[in-house]
């Protein structure tokens, strides 16, 4: 499998990293050495030099880059990887015992193959674990992220909310979990009525979903995710270019599903609740219109000035299920707002959090693991843009200034009773190939919160 280490064997090929211009291990004979000058092998990141012995490979040397460029990016024994001949690699030297969970992370996730609908080639290179890492975690760190982007890769026609249900029980089997399913007009008898809204033009119902995992008595997380299927825009409807990639829209479910998945497999001491809006916003003629005003679960009324601001009415809904039972953490990912993608580009999605102590852990743990994330204010000052004046709130002020963070401000109102609560505006999508992270769906913020978590939760 993909998300699996090989089987450790004598004849695995040593792979030693090189920093640029760096010294080559010991043990080169003299014709290997004019071998890799003559390659042009210099260390620089993604390069590889193949050590030939008597017609095979008897060593592998890839480039570590410098200080500098290895601080632009990560993952960098994975751009290697890639370009490695069939075969089974172990890490001989070169790579600080510090990285080298991440690096052997890292390969693992480059063998992430989406062969849903045509045959994406088989894994080449297989890597033995490291002695120094735990390769049972980071096959499951492995596998969680293969379940996001798998889920987000698969485009609507296959992804629909009935599909991200089945997915989602599949998930709780798997564990043993409790799966509880809010469907169609049931969520207006269950005062979901925002979730209703959003989702009832489409002809599959939209839906709640609700597990539970974990010993009663212990600490409480709940993850919520965005899981708007497609997002047409609404009657406010989106132009072709923008509506392309909305199959990602619903990544905020996708990840939450992946993180859910680690925390259960790695049996954390927690009492776990995932919640899932699954729905597509669609367009009929019973869809929510422009100055339409809706009355939340939480009483809050919200008038609509954009129909294409959907994902934070039905993670309101969500959001305020989830605080009454007053967790000790909620996790909000969502793929809310191009606001956060112009601010911060695809691959650092900003995080929103009242509590310090929670900012501070995110902070430590984020580039320890590789999962880049950037604090961004719940800035008081701009709460007035998010009051319209005939209803409470607004779901999408005029001006389009600040997107991220009124959006933020806005979900922040359904939350007032958990002391820890985070919210994140991830993009769910990688949109040019980089190392361990081929182009399509991205898992993003899921290993941060899962170190945050067991920080938490000792």
């Amino acid at each position: 499998m993909a998300d699996c280490f090989a089987e450790n064997t004598h004849s695995a090929i040593p792979v030693h990293a090189i920093a640029k211009d760096g010294d080559y291990p010991a043990g080169l004979s003299k014709n290997q050495r004019d071998w890799v000058k003559a390659t042009g092998f210099s260390g620089a990141i993604g390069e590889i030099a193949l050590l030939p012995t008597d017609g095979e490979i008897s060593a592998v040397l890839v480039g570590w880059g410098t200080e500098s460029t290895r601080a632009r990016g990560r993952f960098h024994l994975a751009a290697a990887a890639q370009k490695l001949p069939e075969g089974v690699y172990r890490i001989a030297s070169g790579i600080p015992e510090d990285d080298l969970e991440n690096e052997a992370l890292g390969w693992l996730m480059s063998n992430y193959r989406f062969s849903k609908y045509r045959d994406a080639g088989s894994v080449r290179a297989r890597l033995i674990a490291p002695v120094a890492v735990d390769a049972k975690r980071l096959e499951v760190l492995a596998q969680g992220d293969a379940l996001a982007r798998d889920l987000i890769n698969t485009p609507a026609s296959d992804m629909g909310p009935e599909a991200l249900e089945s997915a989602f029980r599949s998930l709780g089997d798997q564990h043993g979990a409790e799966v509880l399913i809010t469907n169609g007009d049931a969520l207006l008898k269950e005062n979901l009525p925002m979730i209703h809204a959003v989702g009832r033009a489409s002809d599959q119902a939209p839906r709640l979903l609700d597990m539970r995992w974990g010993p009663l008595g212990a600490q409480t997380v709940t993850l919520v995710g965005k899981g708007v299927c497609f997002d047409t825009g609404g009657l406010n409807i989106k132009p072709g270019s923008s509506m392309g990639l909305m199959k990602k829209d619903m990544g905020g479910s996708a990840n939450v599903m992946g993180l859910a998945h680690m925390i259960m497999a790695l049996n954390l001491p927690v009492r776990l609740r995932v919640l899932v809006p699954a729905v597509e916003n669609s367009i009929s003629a019973g869809a929510f219109r422009p100055q339409d005003i809706l009355t939340s679960r939480k009483s809050l009324t919200v008038e609509i000035n954009n129909t294409d601001a959907e994902g934070r009415l039905v993670l309101a809904d969500a959001l305020t299920l989830a605080d009454e039972e007053t967790p000790d953490m909620i996790f909000c990912l969502a793929t809310l707002t191009g606001a956060a993608r112009v601010a911060l580009g695809p691959d650092l999605p900003p995080y929103f959090t009242d509590n310090e102590g929670l900012a501070a852990d995110i902070a430590d743990v984020a580039a320890r693991v590789a999962d880049p994330l950037w604090r961004m204010p719940f800035w008081e000052p701009y709460e007035d843009s998010i009051e319209p004046g005939i209803a409470d709130l607004d779901n999408a002020p005029a001006g389009g200034m600040a997107g991220s963070i009124t959006a933020a401000l806005f979900l922040r109102r359904f939350v007032e009773n958990t002391p820890c609560f985070a919210h994140l505006d991830i993009y769910g999508w990688t949109p040019v190939a980089k190392p361990a992270r081929s182009k399509g769906g991205a898992c993003q913020s899921v290993r941060a919160l899962l170190a945050v978590i067991e920080k938490r939760v000792g």
